[in-house]
């Protein structure tokens, strides 16, 4: 198959959902993080790694890691054969390869139409369903896919670390809003900004949540001291982080809250959506240290512009 293309335009509230199947049950992932599907290649072992990694391999000149997705999802080891598939994505500027059983087909629908799982399916931070999509009469499991890959690798993850390699910090009290709707990435963000400072922070689970709190604090005499900076990821129930910024930024009063998209698909496409709906700037949630870098440099410019 053709790399995939994006369609959709920015701002829509809406996600392109590719469904696959892993021993029969429905699976999904956002488009976006596609770049090929393949048929399943050779692989070549690679000694002492997670038990879920089949090893490496190099189509195209490009060197990548194979993921068992059967095997990390249900434990189990399924019969590798030339009917398998690769599915290759690129997010947080790394290319993987997951083995997968059979791909369906493409669903266009709306954030609105994916649920949160409650704990009883995603176990908090430990679970792996990101959300629960309804795609014409199926419902498809839609998976963490950077969470995955933080298992399995977590040095490619956030490092709280980070923030001591800036050196000796006062703190800040500028509010900082954050949209993130995984749990653990949320406390590693919050955690790494606390570090750094800034203390006054108000996380949402999603676009939709902190839409609802800037829209009741609009006309308050005070709207940027309880606004001070926003921080989205993309990919959220309800309503995405584009979505949240388009809204945001086509508001008159509510335009100056400096954006910053913190996401594992900052690409040069997503840039140029990004920049399009108005986001100060598009970070690769890994850079954790310089989200803090360009936090000051957006908040500096914010005093010098409104005071």
């Amino acid at each position: 198959m053709a790399d995939t293309e994006i369609l959709l335009e920015s701002g829509t509230n809406e996600i392109e959902i590719m469904q696959f199947t892993i021993f029969g049950e429905l699976y999904g992932i956002n488009v976006a993080k596609v770049r090929e599907i393949m048929m399943a290649d050779k692989v070549k072992p690679v000694p002492h790694s997670h038990d879920a990694v089949e090893g490496i391999f190099k189509p195209r000149d490009i060197l990548m890691t194979v993921i068992d997705l059967p095997k990390y999802l249900t434990g189990q080891t399924s019969d590798i054969h030339d009917r398998n598939l690769f599915i290759i994505t690129n997010f947080n500027k790394m290319h993987i390869a997951f083995r997968v059983h059979t791909v369906v087909g493409i669903s266009r629908i709306s954030w609105e139409d994916i649920q949160k799982p409650d704990n009883t399916i995603s176990h908090g931070e430990k679970g792996v369903a990101t959300g629960i999509a309804q795609c014409g009469k199926q419902l498809v499991t839609i998976l963490d896919f950077e969470k995955i890959v933080a298992e399995i690798a977590p040095e490619t993850g956030i490092q709280v670390e980070e923030i001591d390699k800036l050196g000796e910090r006062e703190d800040r009290n500028y509010k900082i809003l954050l949209a993130e709707d995984s749990i653990l990435l949320a406390k590693m963000i919050k955690d790494s900004l606390i570090r750094a400072g800034y203390k006054n922070i108000t996380a949402f689970n999603n676009g939709r949540e902190a839409w609802d709190y800037l829209t009741q604090i609009r006309d308050d005499s005070d709207f940027d001291d309880k606004a001070g900076l926003l921080i989205t990821d993309i990919e959220m129930p309800e309503m995405d982080g584009h979505r949240l910024t388009k809204l945001v930024k086509d508001d008159a009063k509510m335009k100056r809250i400096p954006i910053i998209i913190f996401s594992s698909l900052i690409n040069a496409e997503m840039q140029i959506k990004g920049k399009k709906l108005g986001a100060d700037e598009q970070l690769s949630k890994p850079e954790i240290g310089h989200l803090v870098e360009v936090m000051d440099s957006l908040l500096e410019r914010k005093e010098r512009q409104y005071g």
